[in-house]
């Protein structure tokens, strides 16, 4: 019988650093910290954190201001550059590139998606391709950004590039200022209730012990706590995602300086081109059924574009999700809960998904399954609607040169995105489900830039007077196109905006 009157959670216990656990942290400090609630971290500065992810997307300015951050800071101490969207290169057929550019492209007219106007019109002379219509997308290629200068100036759609160690650092001075306390010590042994299989207290590799109510996960891949104390199995997405290792080497800075994350498609996988303030971050995304560890170093090391600062890093992993998020009084965030590739810079989002998700449903100390089950029902939407559109990259190709592009684009795909990708085949059509991540003008974006070119246009758009339509179409591209000549240069507005701190460089 469930106790009518359980209290309230007391005690918040983060298992694990890292970007998750300096997030959660920063987060509980700013809503959860009641002045009678005690929120504690655990680390150990011995176990390194992945630290690679990099590149994020818009909604990490929901998360920074719900915490009070304030961006010129931000800038300041993560050697933070903006980020207007993904440049996919080679990913249909070898020699091709297109922008999945945040934001939307266009405008609707007459109640009808701005796309589906283009799709009829696009052969007309001045149309050209839809990357025209995105103004983050054109102001991307030339290398511009600005923010809103008055109430006539539209706002791009940007997210960020900074140093994710950084950014860990950065958000722990805000936590532990905000009254969280961190523990060092590595976590030797998990106690549980016997009666309810809860976790009752870990214990410190010095014989501490720390009890607490509710248990935060962030211990990576190991999943200490959700995956090996309280048995939650990995749902292996393996076979849709065969990529599962991954090279990191930082490099100098490179120029120009680019707003604009690029994803370069290779052999046996992709590469990252992240520019950061202070340096490039670079990887090699791989299947090592396809390539060797030496092989693809060697891959990354011939297509730098600037000098290399460190060793190469080697990277394992397994793309999939625990079958669960949250089991008894244990809640998984980041890689303990599930790891998707960085093709589309999700990881950090995901973190913020799950963050955002438990305040929603932050339960008492009875634990109530309907609250626990919703959470899981949320969280696994989530990372499948993600997975669909990381899928979507490599299965609609043409490639056909490597034994590796011969099996993503020929592997069957899960039954949620074939019929994503039949819909849009025939009319153009694309719907948003719940609260899905990636919107209708992301998938247009990679669908259309993977040259998937649907058959027909929705027939609603043969209504109106095709002439005058075009003519409109041609005014906004003119319009997006000056709006992007008139921000100033990327790099100027960085270093007038929130130049790097150098001294936070040696301060993770």
């Amino acid at each position: 019988m469930t106790d009518a009157n359980p209290g309230p959670i007391r005690k918040v216990v983060i298992v694990g650093g890292g970007t998750a656990g300096w997030m959660a942290a920063a987060a509980a400090a700013r809503y959860l910290d009641d002045g009678q609630r005690q929120i504690v971290l655990i680390e150990s500065d011995a176990i390194g954190t992945v630290g690679v992810g990099e590149a994020t997307i818009p909604p990490i300015l929901g998360f920074n201001a719900l915490i009070g951050v304030d961006e010129r800071e931000f800038l300041r101490a993560t050697g933070a550059t903006f980020k207007l969207g993904i440049e996919f290169v080679g990913w249909d057929t070898g020699d091709d590139r297109y922008m999945h550019a945040f934001g939307g492209h266009g405008r609707d007219i007459q109640g009808l998606a701005f796309h589906q106007l283009w799709l009829k019109l696009r052969d007309r002379p001045g149309i050209g391709g839809i990357d025209a219509y995105a103004p983050s997308a054109v102001a991307a290629y030339l290398n511009r950004f600005g923010l809103p200068t008055g109430p006539q100036t539209a706002p791009l759609a940007y997210a960020y590039h900074f140093d994710a160690g950084l950014y860990a650092a950065f958000l722990r001075r805000r936590a532990e200022a905000g009254g969280v306390t961190r523990i060092e010590g590595r976590i030797t042994r998990v106690d549980r209730d016997p009666d309810t299989g809860h976790v009752r207290a870990v214990r410190l590799d010095d014989g501490r012990s720390v009890d607490g109510d509710l248990f935060i996960d962030c211990s990576g891949f190991r999943s200490l706590l959700l995956g090996e104390t309280m048995g939650v199995p990995f749902e292996d997405w393996s076979h849709w995602l065969p990529c599962d290792r991954a090279v990191a080497v930082p490099t100098e800075p490179s120029a120009p300086l680019l707003p604009y994350t690029r994803a370069t498609a290779r052999t046996a996988g992709w590469q990252w081109r992240i520019p950061l303030q202070h340096r490039t971050g670079n990887g090699h995304v791989y299947s090592s059924a396809h390539i060797s560890d030496d092989e693809a170093t060697a891959v990354l090391l011939a297509n730098l574009d600037s000098r290399p600062t460190a060793e190469p890093r080697q990277l394992r992993f397994k793309a999939g999700r625990r079958t669960s998020m949250w089991q008894g009084n244990v809640v998984a965030l980041g890689l303990a809960g599930g790891f998707l590739e960085p093709l589309e810079s999700t990881s950090i989002h995901l973190i913020q998904t799950g963050i955002s998700k438990l305040f929603a449903l932050f339960p008492d100390r009875g634990f109530s399954a309907v609250e626990r089950d919703e959470y899981n029902r949320l969280m696994g939407d989530a990372y499948t609607s993600v997975r669909d559109f990381i899928i979507l990259h490599y299965h609609a190709t043409c490639r056909d040169d490597s034994a590796f592009w011969r099996h993503v684009r020929t592997m069957p795909i899960p039954d949620s995105l074939t019929r994503k990708l039949a819909l849009f085949r025939e009319k153009g059509r694309v719907f948003r489900y719940d609260d899905e991540l990636f919107g209708i003008s992301s998938w247009v974006q990679v669908l259309l830039g993977q040259n998937v070119i649907p058959v027909g246009h929705d027939p609603i758009v043969d209504a109106l007077d095709a002439d005058r339509v075009a003519d409109a179409i041609r005014q906004i591209r003119a319009a997006t196109i000056r709006g992007a000549q008139s921000l100033p240069n990327h790099a100027d507005f960085v270093a007038h905006h929130g130049p790097f701190d150098r001294k936070n460089e040696f301060a993770k």
